[in-house]
C-alpha cells in the first residue's frame, strides 16, 4: 500500500515504458472486446476486493471490456503512468491526486472505491493509547509523507497536545515492526482495516485513533484515476469499466466470504484468513453514505480537503482542486 513506501511528491519520470509490471486478467472476454489497463495502488489486497469478484464473475467481460490489472513493481508509479499515458486508469488516493495536480499532471479521479479514511494512528494494546491526548511524551513513527506530518499536527492541536511534545519517527514502511519491536509507541499511517486487524489477529489488542474523528477531514482513501484527454477519448469504455465495477463492490457486499475467497484464489500469496477480516471490516466503506451510486464522490468534501492542504503548505495551486474528481461517468449520472 501507498502510505508504506509512496513519494511524497509526483514527478513525472523518464524512461517508464522500461518498467516492469506484473499484468493479469482472469476473463475470457469476447474477441471484441475492448482492452483497458488498470494499475493497482500496490500489491493486491481487500480493498481492491471488488475488481477480483469482477473479474472472476466475468462483470467486465459482460461489459465488452477485457481489463488487464497491473500491479506496480515501485508505489510511485501508478499516477506517473497513468498522466504518461502508459495505463488507462490507476487506483490511487485523493491526497495522491490532489499532489500531482497541484504539480499540472492532467489527471481526474472517476469514482471513489474507498469511501472514507482509512489511515489511524495504531498502537498496541500494551501502550494504553486510547485518545490523543495520551500521545502526550510518545514516539509517533509515519513513513515521512509530508501530509502525514500535517495529520499529526492538526490532530495534536485540535486536541489541545504541544507539539513538541511528541516526537515524530520515519520508520518507513516498517510500521507495524517499528511498533512489535518498541521503536515507536504509535504509527500514524496504518490502516485501521488492515494493519490493526493483523494486529489484533496477532493477540497484540490494538488500539485505533481514526485520523478523520480527531480533526483530520475527511476524503476519499482509494480512487480510480484517469488522464483527463483519456476521460474524454475513452469515455464510453470508462464509463462500461466503472459501472460493471459497481457490480463487482455490490457482489463483494452480497457475499463477502465468497468475494474474499475469489481475491485470495487470484493471489495466492496472501493470508486468507487476514483478507477476509479485512473485506469484511470494509464492506460498509466501499458505499456512499444517501442515495448515491457506487463510486460517488462528494464535491464538497473534496474542496474541504484541498482546502486543508492549501492551509498546511502541502499544495500551493489553488486550482489542483476544481475538478479533480467526477461523477459523470457513474450509473445514473450523465447518459450512463
Amino acid at each position: 500500500m501507498k502510505r508504506l513506501a509512496a513519494a511524497a511528491v509526483l514527478v513525472l519520470a523518464l524512461g517508464l515504458a522500461g518498467c516492469s509490471q506484473k499484468k493479469y486478467s482472469l476473463a475470457s472476454p469476447a474477441a471484441n472486446a475492448q482492452p483497458l489497463t488498470l494499475m493497482l495502488d500496490w500489491f493486491p489486497n481487500a480493498d481492491h476486493v471488488g475488481i477480483y469478484q469482477a473479474l472472476a464473475e466475468g462483470d467486465f467481460a459482460q461489459a465488452g471490456l477485457r481489463v488487464h490489472v497491473e500491479v506496480p513493481s515501485d508505489p510511485s508509479l501508478p499516477l506517473k503512468l497513468v498522466a504518461a499515458g502508459k495505463v488507462d486508469l490507476a487506483i490511487s488516493y485523493e491526497p495522491e491526486l490532489l499532489l500531482a495536480r497541484a504539480q499540472n499532471l492532467p489527471l481526474a479521479s472517476v469514482a471513489a472505491i474507498v469511501q472514507r479514511p482509512l489511515t489511524s494512528i495504531v498502537s498496541v494494546g500494551s501502550k494504553h493509547i486510547t485518545s490523543v491526548s495520551k500521545l502526550h511524551g510518545k514516539r509517533v513513527g509515519d513513513a515521512g509523507i509530508p501530509y502525514q506530518h500535517a495529520y499529526l499536527t492538526t490532530i495534536l492541536a485540535h486536541a489541545a497536545v504541544p507539539v513538541d511534545s511528541v516526537k515524530e519517527i520515519n520508520v518507513g514502511a516498517d510500521l507495524v515492526p517499528a511498533m512489535l519491536s518498541g521503536h515507536v509507541d504509535a504509527t500514524l499511517g496504518a490502516y485501521w482495516n488492515y494493519e490493526a486487524i493483523q494486529l489484533a489477529q496477532m493477540g497484540k489488542r490494538p488500539n485505533v485513533i481514526r485520523v478523520d474523528q480527531v480533526g483530520v477531514p475527511t476524503y476519499d482513501e482509494l480512487v480510480i484515476v484517469a488522464r483527463e484527454s483519456t476521460i474524454g477519448s475513452k469515455e464510453t469504455e470508462i464509463r462500461r469499466f466503472v459501472q460493471a465495477l459497481a457490480r463487482g463492490y455490490q457482489s463483494v457486499q452480497s457475499n463477502p466470504a465468497a468475494a474474499a475467497a475469489n481475491l485470495v484464489r487470484a493471489n495466492p500469496g496472501l493470508d486468507p484468513k487476514l483478507q477476509l477480516a479485512s473485506v469484511r471490516a470494509t464492506v460498509s466503506s466501499f458505499f456512499p453514505a444517501g442515495n448515491h451510486p457506487w463510486g460517488w464522490q462528494d464535491q464538497s468534501q473534496w474542496n474541504a480537503y484541498g482546502q486543508w492542504m492549501l492551509n498546511n503548505g502541502l499544495i500551493s495551486n489553488a486550482q489542483a482542486i476544481p475538478n479533480a474528481s467526477t461523477n459523470e461517468l457513474l450509473a445514473g449520472v450523465g447518459i450512463g
